[in-house]
């Protein structure tokens, strides 16, 4: 049967209609939020004002009861019994405003408030109304009640620039939301109704009795008890809004700066060690402050896991005048001695290194660099592990020179430096004594990934982050670089020693109740003071200066950053020792003089443990066997002595100027016997003469003095007999002889000379000298 015609039109009519309320939107927001920065429980660490200067925190995933209970209460008995409107109280507004012949009441649902809220400056008539209404119809069908619920208590207005529930607990009460008592509840059930009439600072009394009323509204309904509601009416309702908290505020403007601005973000920072932390950097910065050091930062990582425990950027509050805002832990800066020991690790494990191998110590000059140590003294030879523990320059220059310049920084880089951007040659040589620019953050996670080896041996890679929600990418990927377990735990062992020397020559203890492997760093000009620690639990890493780059007298690592890096230790349980990694070490017999693989000629030696990778040092090449005479006072060949005369001995013989130095310092090293008058051996020589000064390589700058004359200079020269007697020759010119000491006063022309330096032996030394002048 064919349908009327004003049956199709009301069936279309119908269709239209139903089709138009489904194309209607539900409420949606779209202002900007505030970002805010939660800690790994969920606290507060801070947050920052939204775009619009509104204080309105990303919508919250839950609500605490209290307040649901007393904002349905208030607002809308009904709530979730009705489909968006409610009838009974639309009829009962309307009758209420017939009567005043003016609006005293809306009716409204809690869901046409949100919609309201949602529209902005819509005004309030009957068409608004029915408008309202249908967009209400039309939330309630898209979202859940708890949903609405939501953004009604996220979105709705608490006073001031006070937008949405959390903002509102955290600046009225100081408190998140879950913790409002019933009376905190209350009042902020009733702020919406009037915002900007009556809120925390106006009309006080107003807003007390409010919240009152909706008290005893609850106690009525059920809601609470009598007593419940007496104590919560005696509680006074918040003054003057509350400062939010700002515990992380360097963390939170790196989030913002990663894409994170209006978003909640859930970090992994510990809120009571972020505290303490913050507590110590300010103690410090108090301190040094009198010696016009204003800035300092501190970072802690958990090495099993790679979390950002805690996130100090700078000195707080005060230091803000002085740099204070610039975020240390994100800033490339000078790290003086940092890297010293991942050039030992990779030295190690590559088998171009043993843990105690002897290592030159003496003055050296490499096209036109002359590195020299803090105490400006020299030993000849450093066990490798002592070079560690001790920060000495010059050895560890020649170990990188060693290694490579090129190999190492590819190595940095494989690492996790992302600051090396120039290529190896721009460095050189002084990229291991702080000639480039690393970041706190990325130098200690590198030391961090290390431990994180030693607990994990199979895990070449640490993932660092702030985010425990993957809201963010990994702040950075901190590498071993596919250094071993061994070669990492000697390194971590080379550089566990309390009593540390400063890099003014003074020495100094520490207190540690547990094994710490640190590191400490002073860049050129004491600029920055750098120490880096770990343990099997953490990484810390602190560092200390003006944030403008402006040196200081004294600033140094071990005298400024251990000290601060010591105390964050000791806020933190403390761990045993890393299991030395005996599966990947082998046992080899150790010259115990050189630290090299012993050789035949080694008095004295030990089966030692060291990385299990192929081994390219020499065997010791100190140790050499010699014949005295009966008074064991001279050297002998069979040319003057009997064989079954001769005293053979093992002798440690070092090379002349290593000898000079390390004589110096060791009181106990017996230079090699002079040889019998008459018997030496003119075949074999063994180097007796060595040049101290000038040293090789080096270009000498020869001033003019006043009278137009060049500046003379001392040269120095040593020889293993402490009579002999050294002839000097210039160019094939004889200029002097020096006997016992042999230092010599030269005047040389601008240009390349030839130094020859021959003694009363025959024995000779030739090297190429340049002069360039300089007026």
């Amino acid at each position: 049967m064919r349908l009327s015609f004003f049956k199709r039109r009301w069936v279309i009519a119908t269709l239209v209609l139903l089709l138009a309320f489904i194309a209607i939107r539900p409420a949606r927001f779209h202002d900007p939020n505030s970002t805010v920065l939660l800690a790994r429980n969920d606290e507060l660490l801070g947050a920052r004002v939204a775009q619009d200067g509104q204080w309105r925190f990303p919508e919250s995933d839950s609500l605490p009861l209290r307040y649901i209970k007393a904002v349905t209460c208030f607002e809308d008995k009904h709530f979730f019994h009705h489909p968006g409107i409610n009838p009974i109280s639309i009829g009962r507004a309307l009758v209420q405003n017939i009567k005043q012949h003016k609006v005293v009441s809306g009716g409204s649902t809690i869901t046409m408030q949100l919609v309201r809220i949602a529209r902005k400056g819509k005004g309030r008539n009957i068409l608004e109304k029915l408008i309202e209404s249908v967009i209400a119809l039309r939330t309630e069908l898209v979202f859940s009640k708890a949903h609405i619920l939501r953004l009604y208590a996220s979105h709705a207005p608490f006073g001031g620039n006070v937008v949405g529930i959390e903002a509102a607990a955290w600046r009225y009460f100081g408190i998140p939301p879950e913790n409002l008592s019933w009376a905190e509840a209350a009042t902020l059930a009733v702020l919406p109704n009037a915002p900007s009439l009556i809120y925390p600072g106006k009309n006080q009394e107003r807003l007390i009795a409010k919240r009152n009323m909706l008290l005893k509204q609850m106690q009525h309904e059920g809601i609470i008890d009598a007593e419940t509601c007496s104590l919560a009416m005696e509680e006074p309702v918040p003054g003057i809004p509350h400062p939010l908290p700002d515990l992380a505020s360097h963390l939170l403007a790196r989030s913002v700066s990663e894409n994170m601005k209006g978003k909640r973000i859930h970090s992994t920072i510990d809120l009571n060690l972020q505290k303490r932390v913050s507590q110590t950097i300010a103690r410090y910065f108090n301190i040094y402050k009198a010696n016009g050091i204003n800035n300092a930062a501190a970072v802690v990582l958990d090495i099993k896991t790679g979390e950002v425990l805690a996130y100090v950027g700078n000195t707080p509050v005060e230091g803000a005048q002085n740099g204070g805002r610039v975020d240390i832990l994100n800033s490339e800066r000078s790290y003086g001695s940092i890297l010293k020991p991942l050039l030992y690790a990779s030295m190690l494990n590559e088998g171009m290194l043993l843990p105690q191998m002897l290592v030159n110590d003496i003055p050296i000059s490499i096209s036109g660099y002359s590195p020299a140590n803090y105490s400006k003294s020299y030993e000849g030879v450093v066990p490798a592990n002592q070079v560690l523990a001790r920060s000495l320059n010059v050895p560890s220059v020649m170990m990188l020179r060693s290694y490579g310049i090129e190999k190492f920084n590819q190595q940095l880089k494989d690492m996790g430096m992302t600051t090396l951007r120039k290529p190896a040659s721009y460095y050189g040589l002084s990229i291991i004594l702080g000639g480039a620019e690393g970041k706190l953050l990325e130098l200690t996670s590198i030391y961090g990934s290390f431990a994180h080896k030693l607990l994990k041996p199979y895990n070449d890679s640490l993932s660092v982050s702030y985010s425990r929600e993957n809201e963010v990418a990994p702040t950075l990927n901190a590498s071993t670089a596919r250094i071993s377990p061994a070669s990492i735990w000697f390194t971590l062992n080379a550089i566990t020693e309390v009593h540390r020397p400063e890099e003014e020559g003074t020495w100094r203890y520490f207190f540690s109740p547990q094994k710490v492997g640190w590191k400490t760093g002073t860049s050129f000009g004491s600029r920055d003071a750098w120490a880096i620690g770990v343990t099997p639990k953490y990484a810390v890493g602190i560092w200390v200066g003006n944030a403008d780059g402006e040196g200081r007298p004294g600033l140094t690592g071990v005298g400024y950053a251990a000290p601060v890096m010591f105390d964050i230790f000791a806020l933190m349980p403390t761990s045993e020792w890393f299991t030395e990694p005996i599966f990947d070490m082998k046992s080899v017999k150790i010259c115990l003089k050189s630290g090299h693989i012993a050789g035949m000629n080694c008095p004295e030696t030990a089966v030692q443990t060291i990385p299990d990778v192929a081994n390219l040092t020499k065997v010791c090449p100190y140790h050499t066997t010699i014949h005295l005479d009966k008074s064991e006072h001279f050297r002998v060949t069979d040319r003057c002595v009997a064989v079954a005369e001769m005293v053979t001995r093992s002798w440690f013989v070092l090379p002349p100027v290593q000898e000079y130095f390390y004589r110096k310092s060791h009181s106990d090293y017996q230079p090699l016997p002079n040889y019998m008058p008459g018997c030496q051996d003119n075949l074999t020589s063994n180097h007796p003469i060595g040049l101290i000064y000038p040293y090789p390589g080096t270009k000498l700058y020869l001033p003019f003095q006043a009278d137009g004359t060049r500046t003379k200079t001392i040269w120095r020269a040593s020889h293993r007999s402490s009579t002999a007697t050294i002839f000097w020759h210039l160019d094939d010119k004889f200029i002097g002889k020096t006997t016992g000491t042999h230092d010599l006063e030269v005047e040389a022309e601008v240009g390349k000379h030839l130094l020859l330096l021959v003694d009363d032996k025959g024995e000779s030394y030739a090297i190429w000298i340049e002069i360039i002048g300089k007026r």
